[in-house]
């Protein structure tokens, strides 16, 4: 039995290239968020820049988590995939 993962592999690679590079904006995002909590400001700027950072960072973080947990069962599904071919592979030669 012939069967080919590099397509799969490249998809999987892919997806984790994904996952990194959101990884990667999710820390440049971050790094321009203010950790000082403004309850009050005359100017409004303040409080509505931490609204729209944290409105982005919890995108980010929850497209971030499901793409993680895909890309980790997917890449735990072509291991998978590969072992069995491999012993499917080791069994033809023996018999």
């Amino acid at each position: 039995m012939n069967w080919n993962l590099t397509p799969w592999l490249i998809s999987w690679a892919v997806l984790a290239t994904i996952v990194i590079v959101l990884a990667v904006y999710r820390w440049r995002v971050a790094s321009h968020e203010d950790d000082v909590i403004h309850l009050e400001d005359t100017s409004d700027t303040a409080i509505a820049q931490q609204m729209e950072i944290a409105r982005k960072l919890d995108t980010i973080d929850r497209w971030g988590k499901s793409l993680t947990v895909i890309a980790f069962i997917y890449g735990l599904i072509l291991g998978g995939l590969y072992l069995y071919r491999a012993w499917i592979e080791s069994a033809q030669y023996r018999g």
